[in-house]
């Protein structure tokens, strides 16, 4: 886990620095210090300009230190190398770079991923909840989603994501679904209502009703956790589930809902060991996920294959790969910026905001998971990175722009008093919200 967040924050700090120290220099800025990192240095070298290149202790982030007038006495030869006599274009330049790259980087990111291409399960429709917003709106089992509001979808990742740009909203979803096998799609109307509004850990499909279809797998248990309610109760590697209590279970799924309606509850199992019935006791703990509780089993199966009908190949040529890399990073640019204001007007809940812990656990689960999956979400997070730099902040980048367009129009700057009560605000905005991150990351653990 830790080798994975210091790759991606390394990776997204220097390249984020980069940008800024870049466009410094081709606007003639002598730059003193390109740093990675905060604190104590553990590298240091000079490239032949004079620019000292630091690589410190504390990976939470990095500064490019440019000559400035407003700093250190300059004399008459460095007035043309201080940034803050340049044109204020050039200023509004150079501090718009270090976002740029971020959102530059996802691009490269998704181009690779496209031409690597992906497999994705198709969204067919497994189960419908009876009384939810999908059976209202008459989805059955069985249906493919083929478009969520007018957008085509490939995958049950494309349909998420969809909808996620509708939480918290009042109007109508639309989706348009057809019968496998079927090229005529019919169209579908769902009524949202503050959908979803404040609630935390939020599932998409499972708000609407919908588990996607998958193979269906016995209940054969072939895996545990420990410290698990299943090891407790002595069950065994190759138990089948026959039955819960006085509900007959024919596969996996149907367990798992079983269980998840029973938490901290004592139950029977009744399972076929060998040749032999036996009849188990088990008493189930809980799992919260946001303010829902699931009863817990602590136990598993190993799953059947996916069937080729329902895996969909995406593959793109160099060209078509780029296309869909800046189609892929717009997206998720406007969804990023679109949460944020749902965040501050109260359609989403501030809780699902992730901080430090957060990311290092992501971090870490996507390296293990392989290549396409760490490029995932080391372009996820740059986006992140580069829409949280550009708000109008005073401390962050956006902030500085925010300046900087006020003396474009004004003709000279704006006041240093402003100024200085715009950077104190920023600090403690900053600050808050790198505290309720942290808050938000405790109480998940």
């Amino acid at each position: 886990m830790l080798l994975g967040t210091l790759v991606a924050l390394g990776v997204l700090v220097t390249i984020h620095e980069y940008g800024h120290f870049w466009v410094a220099r081709r606007c003639g800025v002598r730059v003193l210090r390109f740093s990675v990192g905060f604190g104590k240095p553990l590298l240091r070298w000079h490239d032949r300009r004079g620019t000292e290149f630091v690589i410190a202790a504390l990976p939470l982030g990095g500064y490019v230190k440019m000559l400035d007038g407003r700093e250190e006495q300059l004399q008459k030869q460095e007035e043309m190398q201080a940034f803050n006599l340049k044109p204020v274009r050039q200023r509004m330049a150079i501090v718009a770079a270090g976002p740029v790259a971020n959102f530059l980087l996802a691009f490269v990111f998704f181009w690779i991923l496209a031409m690597l291409g992906s497999q994705q399960v198709r969204p067919v429709i497994g189960e419908v909840e009876p009384g939810s917003l999908a059976e209202q709106a008459g989805l059955q089992a069985g249906l493919e989603i083929v478009t969520v509001d007018g957008t085509g979808v490939g995958g049950w990742g494309d349909v998420n994501v969809q909808l996620m740009r509708r939480l918290g909203e009042t109007g109508t979803l639309q989706l348009e679904a057809r019968q496998q096998g079927n090229s005529v799609a019919s169209r579908y109307s769902i009524t949202l209502d503050a959908w979803q509004k404040g609630v935390e850990q939020i599932n998409p499909l499972q708000a609407l009703g919908i588990e996607p279809w998958r193979p269906e797998a016995q209940a054969v248990l072939t895996h545990f956790d420990e410290q698990g309610p299943a090891v407790a109760a002595g069950l065994q590697l190759q138990d089948r589930v026959l039955a819960l209590d006085d509900k007959t279970v024919d596969n996996w799924q149907q367990l798992v809902r079983l269980v998840q309606a029973r938490p901290d509850e004592r139950v029977e199992l009744r399972v076929l060991r060998g040749d032999s019935e036996l009849h188990i006791p088990v008493r189930l703990a809980s799992r919260t996920e946001g303010q829902t509780s699931h009863g817990y089993l602590g136990a598993g199966v190993t799953g059947e294959p996916w069937p080729e009908s329902m895996l969909i190949e995406k593959s793109y040529g160099l060209w078509g790969s780029a296309l869909e890399g800046g189609r892929h990073t717009w997206r998720m640019s406007v969804m990023t910026l679109v949460s944020i204001k749902k965040m501050l007007l109260g359609e989403m809940s501030a809780k699902n905001l992730s901080g430090p812990i957060s990311i290092a656990k992501v971090a870490g689960a996507s390296a293990e998971s392989g290549l396409r999956s760490f490029l995932n979400f080391m372009a996820y997070l740059s986006i992140s990175l580069g829409v949280l730099n550009l708000l109008p902040v005073p401390v962050l980048d956006g902030g500085h722009l925010l300046f900087y367009a006020a003396e474009w129009i004004r003709g000279k700057p704006l006041p240093e008093r402003i100024q200085a009560l715009g950077m104190q605000v920023g600090i403690a905005l900053v600050l808050s919200l790198m505290a309720f991150a942290v808050i938000n990351d405790i109480a998940r653990l």
